[in-house]
């Protein structure tokens, strides 16, 4: 059976069930994400309609070079391809960090201090996003920043509850899950219409303004919050090392965090070429006036929140029948959804040919991955949180976010890849690449989940 990861308290003050806390940890993230989905709805419309233009490029320092050594490994990189490259690259780090933080979290600062520096450095990267020549610091900022703060405050979600609350663990992430979908509803829209009546960097100039939200939300949440482990258990906790069924529970977790990458790589697609098929290849025109391409970053969020209290009671109508599907079941059931969800944006791709396709169907196939999300990512987190062992639980955290890492890198390089295939082969490959991960739970979930989900009292 997995080790579990004791909680550093158990806040007697609850909210609906579940810690305060977590009330303020849902909020931090709502505005972090606001912040963060903001920026990268419209990183790829203004790399490849702005910043990337002659006129533009020359003014961003470093970009020549940083180009240059792109080219060196990939080859020639036409706009596309190049913005393509950065996003990919972008998105990769950002997730890559959280490992980094995690480890200065449990060794030296503590949580606290590490995500207090992160919420303070995204803020200074979203408002250097609004200069042209600042775009590559800007972006290095954003990414030191997140790693910073996005695996430590998850962490703390996870040490809100007891050993013995695994069910009520996984609605908890759930629900903070469902922060990130109100940010990442609220920072698109936002942004987008900003930066589409009076300018990019108005959008860009927005998210800071909102990452300091976050900031403020977070500060205030202190006396409800996990106590920090006094600097000295945290050395001695890293200098001691695991035992053997400690690294074995180490290693299934990271196989089961592999799996996730396949469905991680099709849903990110969306943001990334997804948005230029949208501009592109959908009539936006609608009874209520002009549907700005950025906004369909929003779509699978609002799903996802929507779908929330649907899907808790859903899951408890399968409990109280004995037919709710373990953790690793429920991280299968995403990638097959996320799959349905591709298959539908090929069709769309197909139907538009060399033209436009009407906004309604791609409307679908963009929401129903938000379903899909809620099945594999908080479940994904509040498995990690309660299996990895204490002494490098933040850690984990850190490495399960690294999966986005190699997603982001991943991301970058297939979207290279739409130009030569075309949208509906490019569709189809994305769906063939989250089938993999549904196959691969077919194959290896069930002893996954003996080894890992606890077993029933």
């Amino acid at each position: 059976m997995a080790t579990i990861a004791d909680p550093l308290t158990t806040p007697s003050e609850h909210v609906f069930g579940h810690p305060r806390g977590l009330v303020y940890l849902a909020f931090t993230e709502i505005w972090e994400r606001f912040s963060y989905y903001g920026m990268s709805a419209l990183l790829v419309l203004y790399m490849t309609q702005t910043l990337l233009l002659p006129g533009h490029a020359e003014h961003v320092v470093g970009l020549a070079g940083f180009r240059q050594s792109l080219e060196a490994v990939f080859g020639p990189l036409p706009p596309q391809a190049f913005a393509s490259q950065i996003y990919g690259l972008y998105t990769g780090f950002v997730y890559f960090m959280p490992l980094i933080g995690g480890w200065i979290a449990d060794r030296w600062f503590g949580a606290r201090r590490v995500v207090i520096a992160g919420a303070l450095l995204m803020s200074a990267g979203h408002f250097a996003m609004a200069f042209q020549a600042s775009f590559l610091f800007a972006l290095a900022l954003l990414i030191v920043g997140t790693g910073f703060l996005k695996g430590n405050i998850t962490a703390q979600v996870g040490r809100l509850y007891r050993p013995d609350e695994e069910t009520l663990r996984v609605r908890g992430y759930t629900l903070f899950s469902t922060g990130i979908n109100v940010g990442a509803v609220a920072g698109p829209i936002a942004c987008g219409l900003l930066a589409q009546l009076y300018g990019w960097h108005a959008g860009f100039a927005a998210a800071g303004t909102l990452m300091l939200a976050a900031l403020v939300t977070y500060l205030a949440g202190q006396p409800y919050l996990p106590a920090e482990r006094p600097a000295r258990q945290r050395e001695a906790a890293a200098a001691a090392r695991m035992t053997a069924a400690e690294r074995r529970t180490v290693a299934l977790l990271v196989a089961t965090m592999a799996i996730t990458i396949f469905q991680s790589v099709c849903y990110y697609q969306y943001f990334n070429t997804g948005l230029l098929w949208v501009d592109t290849h959908v009539d936006l025109a609608t009874p209520w006036g002009h549907f700005p391409a950025a906004w369909f970053h929003s779509l699978d969020s609002l799903v996802a929140i929507l779908v929330v209290p649907l899907l808790i009671g859903f899951w408890g109508w399968q409990s109280s029948r004995g037919r709710e599907p373990g953790d690793i079941g429920k991280i299968g059931w995403g990638a097959a959804i996320q799959t349905a969800s591709a298959l539908t944006i090929a069709f769309c791709a197909w139907l538009a040919g060399s033209g436009k396709v009407a906004i309604w169907l791609p409307l679908i196939g963009f929401s129903i991955q938000g379903i899909a999300f809620l099945y594999y990512w908080p479940t994904l987190l509040a498995l990690v949180s309660q299996s990895a062992p204490a002494k490098v639980n933040a850690m984990l955290i850190g490495v399960a976010f690294l999966t986005m890492f190699v997603t982001g890198l991943l991301v970058g390089w297939i979207g290279t890849f739409y130009g030569p295939l075309g949208p509906v082969r490019f569709w189809l490959l994305q769906a063939a690449i989250s089938a993999t991960g549904a196959l691969l739970v077919l194959v290896v979930g069930r002893a996954l989940g003996r080894e890992l989900e606890p077993r029933p009292a």
